[in-house]
């Protein structure tokens, strides 16, 4: 299902929710279509907790015919699963054993199929200095910067074996990637901790350093309410945003103001995405 503004046979926008034209040239697009026209009842459903996300389609509840219609869908799992040549955008995807949710698929970076879990710049007007229960479910605004959710990212990382992309733009506006073969967390009792592969990209291995004291790899998640890093203080609480610190860290993307990766930008990125799918041996 997309959301993404001008785009021919969809919703055109999704602020006043009065602009809709389905396509009836695929049966998979046309039902997301209609998910997305029911997008409060999913969101209702799913307990997202997007402070910034508006999506209010329906003036009134939508019709008994089309929750039928719903009902009978398959949903994508995740954005790998989205048809072949589909635009980047707004979906809707159900990870198995999981209610749906709502997520941003980048379709044009290599192969595509990839399943947004963050989006951030220098200028955001999120905070990032949020509690627990907050990074575990989600924050921001899919269309701009967010945060997709520590539990669901987990639960979608589960299913197979992914891979994950990170991809910096550094103070210079130049790209930079950093690749990881393998991508997966721990469930929440063992505190989200971080499991990454191999390293190859352009950015430098800024999550896998040997400093035991900015590592990122094999570190529990940790917030502002939540201290799991190896400092004797609080990262989170400190630098202002919820990661997988050690003590303290050599990566933050999840903040306020210029990033850092590595010695690529120290404090001075202009923005971040990281992205996830499953790897091709799986």
């Amino acid at each position: 299902m997309l959301c993404s503004a001008g785009a021919i046979g969809f919703l055109s926008s999704l602020e006043g929710g009065s602009c809709f034209s389905l396509s009836p040239s695929s049966p998979f697009l046309a039902a997301q279509g209609l998910l997305l026209l029911a997008c409060v009842l999913v969101l209702a459903t799913s307990g997202l907790a997007m402070k910034t996300q508006t999506l209010h389609i329906f003036k009134k509840p939508p019709s008994n015919t089309l929750v039928s219609a719903l009902k009978k869908t398959s949903w994508p799992k995740d954005c790998s699963e989205v048809p072949a040549g589909s635009p980047s955008g707004i979906y809707i995807i159900q990870p198995a054993g999981l209610h749906r949710l709502v997520v941003y698929c980048e379709m044009s970076v290599t192969d595509g199929g990839w399943t947004v879990i963050q989006r951030n710049r220098y200028n955001t007007e999120i905070t990032w200095a949020e509690s627990w229960s907050t990074y575990k479910y989600g924050f921001g605004d899919v269309r701009s910067e967010y945060w997709l959710g520590t539990e669901y990212i987990y639960q979608i990382a589960k299913q197979k074996v992914y891979q994950v992309k990170f991809v910096i733009q550094d103070a210079t506006n130049t790209t930079k990637f950093a690749d990881y073969n393998l991508f997966s967390l721990e469930d929440e009792s063992h505190g989200y901790r971080l499991r990454l592969g191999s390293y190859t990209g352009t950015a430098g291995d800024a999550m896998t350093s040997d400093n035991p004291n900015s590592v990122h790899n094999n570190m529990k998640f940790s917030t502002k309410d939540r201290d799991q890093d190896i400092y004797r203080g609080n990262c989170a609480s400190r630098f202002g945003g919820g990661w997988w610190y050690s003590a303290c860290y050599s990566v933050q993307l999840n903040f306020k103001g210029g990033m850092t990766w590595g010695s690529l930008c120290t404090g001075n990125c202009k923005s971040s995405l990281i992205l996830i799918k499953p790897a091709p041996y799986h």
